[in-house]
């Protein structure tokens, strides 16, 4: 028999509390509780050396958009979930919180002045920790250039109730 080579599963990301496409919970919006959702993921290229989420509204109106609502980075690669509601002192060992668009750090909720808008999760393999020039979207990208090994991407959406 000739041995098959194994598929590398590519990088992928989940959450119990929606579907890629589907609605997020009010719990985790700022109509809710505002807790981060549960996320899990799986295919951590191997070489990998840290993972960075960015979770943005590409639909929050200019000039404002795209809307930031996490940043985190050097997550250590072993890490193949954040549990609901992680606070950003309650975070992997190592893991560094950037600030949102609030310009602090952690997780705020979905939160659209008007209509249904989008948000993506992102979630980046790297082959090095990045010691970004300081804590925003735009310093952690920039440091994340040249280092990417993969990528995976949840997508939601979010109206809220008035």
């Amino acid at each position: 028999m000739i041995p098959v080579a194994e598929a590398l599963m590519p990088l992928s990301m989940s959450s119990t509390a929606f579907t890629h496409e589907g609605v997020i919970p009010t719990r985790h919006a700022c109509d809710g509780a505002d807790v981060s959702p549960p996320l899990a993921w799986s295919g951590v290229p191997e070489g990998a050396a840290s993972l960075v989420l960015i979770v943005d509204d590409p639909d929050a109106p200019e000039p404002e958009s795209p809307w930031v609502h996490w940043v985190l980075y050097n997550i250590p690669p072993s890490t193949t979930a954040l549990a609901e509601s992680t606070d950003h002192q309650a975070l992997p060992p190592g893991t560094q919180a950037g600030v949102n668009g609030w310009k602090r750090p952690g997780w705020r909720g979905p939160c659209p002045p008007s209509g249904r808008h989008r948000y993506y999760f992102r979630l980046y393999a790297l082959d090095a920790l990045i010691h970004p020039s300081g804590a925003s979207r735009h310093d952690v990208e920039k440091a994340m250039h040249g280092h990417i090994l993969g990528q995976a991407v949840l997508m939601g959406t979010y109206q809220r109730k008035r």
